[in-house]
Formats: C-alpha cells, structure tokens, sequence
C-alpha cells in the first residue's frame, strides 16, 4: 500500500492526544495492553465459533520486551491479528475501533468480552514514542504486514516475514528532555510496576524476560546471570472471587497494598451486581483518617475498572461526598468510555451504579450500627463529623439518608445515642428533643439550663462538633418532634401559674432592668428573671436562629462577618442575688453598675465566651467583695 495519509481530523485528533489530552502518559502501556487483550479475546471467541480455528488456551499471552540500548519497548500477543485492510481501517483512522464493531456485531451473544476501543487507545503510543511499528499476521491472512508511522505526517503499510499470528508493537521511546524523563520505560521494574498498577487483572499472563542471579553449580561463592520469563499480572482478580472463599487476611493484605494504608480496614464491602447494568465493587472503610483528609489535596473517588482494566485511579462520580472516606474499586463489563478512557461520560449506566453503590455503603453501616455497636462507635469517632457534614451540605437534600447514622453523647446513658433511641426513651407528653451545644460534654453538663432539664428527668443530648447545630437545623424535626436547644429564650418548662408570677415579678423590675442595660449597653437584647436556673444565679440564652455555640463557630470561619447571636441576661428569680439587685436599685446605682457588669461576665464565662474587659471585671470583684 506504501505512504499513507491520516485523514485531516484524524491528523488535528492524534496531534491533539500526543500534545494535550493525555497529561499521565504512562497509561499509553495500559492502552496496548488492553488492545492486546481485546485480541487474544477475539480469537478466542473465533475459535469457539469456527471449527477450523484450533488453539489452546494455556498458550496465550502477552509478552513484553526492553531493548535499552535501542529504546525499544515491545507488546507482542498471539491474538486474532490483523489483515492489510484492518491495519489501514483501524490504525490509518483514529476513533475507529476494531474490538468496538467486532463487539457490536456479536452483541446478543454473551460468551463475548471485548474490552473494547482499539483504535483510540493504540496512538497513546505516540505520547512517549517517536516512531510505532505494527507488524501483525491475521488468522485470515496467510501474509503478514508492517504498519509504521511517525506521527501526525502519516504511515507505511508494506508485507513483512512475520510467521506467528498474532500483533508485535515495537515503540521508539523519545529521548529525554527537561521535563520528560522518558527513558523510565525502558526501565524493568517501572515496567513491572506499570502492569501490576494498572493491567494486574487482565485474563491472560503478561510475560516479561527478567534477569535473575543463581549460585554456579559446583562452586560455593561464584554466581550467575540468566533470564527467565515471569507473569507480571495475577490475572484472576480478587473482587471477582467467590467472597466466602476469600479470607480477612487477604482482604487486608489487598487493602494495605493496593492502598498504601498501614493499617487493616474497619470494614470491607464486597459486592457483585447482576442485571441491567453487570458490575463488581470491592469497598473499605479505613480505621482512620488520611492524613491529609481535610486539605484541598485530598481526593475522594474509588479506582474504575472495566473488566480489569484500570481505567480512572480516582473516580469521583461514583460515591458521593460524605462517604468520601470509603476507598475501593468498581469494576464493570461494559461502561460507556469517551476517546481518551480517562474521561467517562455521564451516561444513566454510571450513575445508577454509583446511586447502587452509596446505599450498599449506607446499608453496611446501618448493619454495623444494629449488629456491632462497639466497631459502629469506633467509625463515628473517626467519620462521624463527615456524616453530619453530609446531612447539613447541599440544603439538606440527604439528611433523611443519613439521620439514623447519626451518633450524639446522651445526658442519661453516657454514651452516644441515635435519634431513635432518644426518641424511643421520651417521656410520656414531651415533644421536643432537648440537646445542649458546647466545648465539651464536662462543660455542657455544667451549664445551669442542662442541669434544670436533668432535674425535672429529661434526656439531653449535648452537642460537641461545631456542625452540630447546624445540622439539627437543617432536620427540623426527628419523627415530628422538634429539637429544642436547652440555652434558648423559649426553653417552656413552667407551669401555667409559674408563668404568671414570673410575668409579674418582671413587670414589677422592668425599672431594674433598665438600669441593668444601661450598665452593658449594647451586649445583650434583653434583661430578665427566669425561673430555669436551679441553684445558679445567672445565664446567657439566645434568642432566634443563632445561639452562643453557632456564634461562636461562624466567627472561627475565613469569612469572619462578626454575627453575634441575640443574647438575654436572665437572673435567678428564686436566688438571694434577685433581691440584692431589687435593693440597690433602690438605694445604690452606682453599685448595681458594678453588680450588673460582674454578673454579665460570668454569664459569659459560664458559655465559654471571651470577657473582652477581665482587668475591670477584676477590679470591679474586688471593691464588690471588699464593700462595706
């Protein structure tokens, strides 16, 4: 056929892969690898259907070579071949696959596997090659034929003495340069490491000569180099094996390999899918969290492979975000695969595997939560925050998903508790779900309003994540019961009677109260008795959607706005200090300054806020304490 032309897109399509489309070049082994496969597949299948085609299965394989000094790398494989005409059809126009109409011709018939895409795939090569020689002989041709070609400028197809059927590739590996180190293919063990990363699951062994070192015969300390064909790929993998037959130790070991990880998996989610859309997936929760979980380096997505074959390291559209700790892989037979196999289309068929994937994750967790309560704990300590995340992230649109993983430390068991097993405790004819926000649960169990709520025998669940409140929020409601912060103005827990004379005794002091504003002007919306606090003297609560604790967290935020959450000074209506203010706002306002000022500040400290003023506060306790 001598000098051939690519066609003019052709032409713009293969310069723009060698120049832009591929940025992890290494995976152009993958691709002819893969071809590889496609071609052993398809003679396979030949044989099955064609009684003169006669082969044996122990003898196909994929061999790959390294002439350092030459710069060759070689993938040669006895598959099918191909003839004059299919090495012009298929390498002469890029996007035409070979394997993808071979596929689609033999769809209805299951027995066939083709991996698929042959045509894109194999110019990969020219990523890290200046020159690609292709000599196949088909199993149709009693001739063989030499396909070469340089790059965008076009290719030679002329007959050659090949006598074996099957496809040799031989690349040119360009010669380094500042920014590519190109010779690392020509490297045994980045060859080696290439494969098992990769093509470790391809169905047939690739082979490579390596070189071994052995004692001479006859001698004691005299040793000798010699080469020997070794099977880089373990061929069966591992997600494909019946999981009864498979051991936790191996599942680890695959984990703490494949993964990087120094420490086993709390749990491991193994799953095959038959039906519309045929997949395998091979889930792991981590015991812990990468180290680097909470920057903007880390990347979620679980590794894609269609029948073995690596296609995405990272896939993020399988899994969403808050289950973005959970690591694995997903393999599939026949997904939709766009010019580069590196980029997926967003067809149904993905997303209907990723939406089976997240309740598989969902529904193994609600598992550990009902059968493994202590191993349950231990993920929420570590992902806990994540979940919640999850529940409060995209305006709430999976907190009905995600709120019975929900764990939060209880007042009564002193332990964390679902929502569910709060709301199955309730007292007869409560309707709110009482919780309490703070540093940590030692301080939120001191606060004056928890401790009336513990008195009067109701469960509080205290909230110790800064997302915490956030996320009730965003539920609203658990089973129709609302959830009611303990430190809010609304807290109702007076009898009809008792409301009534604490109406009166504040009417009463509204002149005190005033007093009272002026001396903190600005800090707080409200003065006033309350008769919530037991024993204490004094307490912060809020009113409206921002509470101290929210306040507080918005304000550690970049962003830092300065919200302040509407704060109410109340007093113990029943402690002696009500009737100390009662007095000095009779006879001494001067003093009632300095009381008012003190009582604010521990209010304050009480909620873990900052006392802006400490030295007055100081001063202002010391002349209190030394007046006569």
């Amino acid at each position: 056929m001598g000098n051939k032309q690519f066609k003019a897109e052709s032409k713009r399509l293969l310069d723009l892969m060698i120049n832009s489309i591929y940025t992890n070049k290494e995976i152009f082994l993958r691709e002819l690898i893969s071809n590889a496969s496609d071609a052993i597949d398809k003679l396979h299948y030949r044989s099955l259907t064609d009684s003169k085609i006669k082969i044996n299965k122990k003898d196909l394989k994929i061999l790959v070579e390294i002439d350092k000094e030459k710069r060759l790398l070689t993938i040669t494989d006895n598959g099918c071949g191909m003839t004059e005409e299919e090495l012009d059809k298929n390498l002469g126009t890029i996007a035409k696959s070979g394997s993808l109409a071979f596929k689609e011709e033999n769809e209805k018939k299951k027995d066939i596997d083709i991996i698929g895409q042959f045509g894109v795939g194999f110019y990969s090569a020219f990523m890290v090659s200046d020159k690609v020689t292709v000599e196949s002989k088909s199993i149709d041709s009693e001739t063989g034929y030499k396909w070469e070609s340089k790059g965008v400028e076009g290719y030679t197809i002329e007959k050659c003495d090949k006598k074996d059927t099957g496809t040799k590739i031989t690349l040119h590996i360009k010669e380094d340069t500042e920014d590519e180190k190109y010779s690392q293919f020509l490297e045994e063990f980045q060859i080696k490491e290439l494969i098992k990363k990769y093509s470790d699951y391809i169905r047939y062994p690739i082979q490579m000569e390596v070189e071994k070192s052995r004692k001479k015969e006859g001698t004691e300390n005299e040793y000798e180099n010699y080469k020997e064909l070794e099977t880089l790929n373990s061929m069966t993998p591992i997600w494909k094996r019946n999981k009864k037959k498979i051991k936790d130790e191996e599942y680890n070991n695959f984990y703490t390999e494949k993964f990087r990880d120094f420490e086993n998996p709390i749990k491991v989610i193994h799953t095959a899918v038959e039906g519309q859309y045929k997949y395998n997936a091979l889930l792991f929760i981590p015991a812990h969290l990468p180290f680097d979980f909470y920057t903007k380096e880390y990347k979620k997505g679980l590794q894609l492979y269609t029948n073995g074959v690596l296609i995405m390291e990272k896939c993020e559209d399988l899994i969403p975000d808050y289950f973005g700790f959970v690591k694995g892989l997903v393999d599939s037979e026949d997904l939709s695969l766009n010019i580069s196999r590196e980029m997926l289309q967003h067809d149904r068929q993905l997303k209907v595997i990723a939406k089976n994937i997240e309740n598989k994750i969902k529904s193994e967790l609600e598992n550990m939560l009902k059968n493994d309560r202590e191993k349950y704990n231990q993920f929420f300590e570590t992902f806990g925050v994540q979940l919640k995340y999850g529940t409060y992230s995209d305006y709430g649109m999976n907190k009905e998903k995600l709120q019975d993983l929900l764990l939060f430390y209880s007042s009564t068991e002193k332990k964390l508790v679902t929502l569910n097993e709060y709301f199955e405790r309730m007292k007869e004819g409560q309707n709110v779900i009482y919780y309490a926000s703070g540093e940590t649960i030692d301080k939120i169990d001191l606060l004056p309003q928890v401790e009336l709520l513990k008195d009067k025998g109701y469960e509080v669940l205290y909230l110790t994540d800064n997302v915490d409140e956030f996320v009730f929020q965003v539920l609203q409601s658990y089973k129709e019961k609302s959830f009611q912060n303990a430190c809010s103005d609304n807290l109702d827990l007076d009898t009809e009677e008792e409301k009534q004379e604490l109406k009166k005794q504040n009417e009463e002091n509204k002149d005190l109260f005033l007093e009272m504003k002026k001396a903190i002007e600005g800090e707080v919306q409200d003065i006033r008795f309350t008769h919530r606090l037991k024993n204490h003297p004094v307490c912060l609560t809020s009113e409206g959607a921002i509470s101290v604790e929210m306040e507080k967290t918005l304000n550690q935020m970049p962003n830092n706005q300065g919200i302040k959450a509407k704060t109410i000074l109340e007093i113990n209506a029943n402690h002696e200090i009500a009737n100390k203010l009662i007095e000095l706002n009779k006879n001494d306002k001067e003093l009632l300054e300095k009381y008012t000022k003190v009582l604010y500040a521990g209010a304050r400290l009480i909620e873990g806020l900052n006392v802006e003023n400490p030295t007055e506060i100081s001063n202002l306790m010391c002349e209190i304490m030394c007046n006569k």
